[in-house]
């Protein structure tokens, strides 16, 4: 036992200077392959912004539109050539059935709602809120017989009628004889949109009395101080208009739905 401790020692110093090499030899492996490891992948480049970017768009911002409606052309004698063959080549863009009338006199040689001189011979006819010039087709739906027209003038203000024709359109559509017909009105073609924007105000009348269309336009100065609210003759008679500020729609629909007055029909009004 004596004899070999010597060896034994010289033994185990040999198994431990092998064990140190090993975890030395691993320790340096394993630091070679931290060293030659790939760097991170590098972030994609940020998205190229153009050089002349778009604006912001504008604030809307609503200015009053002017006091005066600009003349509305339409051709000599209200339609040409060129309309009729528009209507003879093209569907409706929307269609409407009530009673229509014709006027005349005291109009003649006065100026209509769009800025033009009235005229009996010409193919018009007046609305209330199709927009000025629009393109109509008339169909009396008791004769049949129709009328290519274009809108020219405001009216009727009267109850339950929905369109007044000079006698040209009258006796086109076989309604100058009889006064009175239903027909069927075809629109074609608008210079405006029909459903949105335009200019409008609220008509109220006939007043027999100045004195009692005074009176209400003075109560409509209080109830809507941002309005303009005029008094002003018709034949034999009086009206009341009031133009909501900016001319707005929705709140001139909004005024003829509530405004309820003793005398006279409340009427809802495009201007232009």
């Amino acid at each position: 036992m004596t004899v070999n401790d010597p060896w034994r020692n010289v033994w185990r110093l040999a198994a431990v200077a092998g064990l140190a090499g090993a975890i030395l030899g691993v320790s340096g492996c394993r630091h070679r392959n931290q060293a030659q490891m790939p760097p991170p992948q590098a972030m994609p480049p940020p998205a190229e912004q153009p050089v002349n970017p778009p604006p912001p768009p504008p604030a809307e911002t609503e200015a009053p539109p002017p006091a005066r409606i600009p003349v509305t052309p339409v051709p000599p004698g209200g339609v040409d050539a060129a309309d009729l063959e528009y209507v003879e080549n093209h569907r409706p863009l929307y269609t409407q059935v009530g009673y229509a009338t014709w006027y005349s006199a005291p109009y003649e040689g006065r100026r209509t709602a769009d800025g033009q001189v009235f005229s009996d011979a010409a193919m018009a006819a007046a609305h209330r809120t199709l927009p000025m010039g629009s393109l109509i087709q008339v169909t009396n739906l008791t004769t049949g017989q129709t009328g290519v027209m274009r809108i020219t003038d405001r009216g009727p203000f009267v109850e339950g009628r929905i369109l007044d024709m000079t006698i040209a359109s009258a006796k086109a559509t076989g309604i100058y004889r009889s006064g009175l017909a239903k027909v069927r009105i075809d629109v074609y073609e608008t210079p405006k949109p029909l459903a949105t924007g335009g200019r409008w105000c609220v008509q109220i009348g006939a007043f027999h009395s100045e004195s009692e269309a005074i009176r209400l336009k003075r109560e409509l100065e209080r109830a809507y101080p941002t309005a303009n609210v005029i008094e002003f003759p018709g034949e034999k008679s009086y009206w009341v208009r009031i133009r909501p500020q900016g001319d707005n729609r929705q709140m001139a629909v909004y005024i003829e739905r509530h405004i309820h007055p003793s005398e006279g029909n409340v009427f809802l009004t495009r201007l232009d």
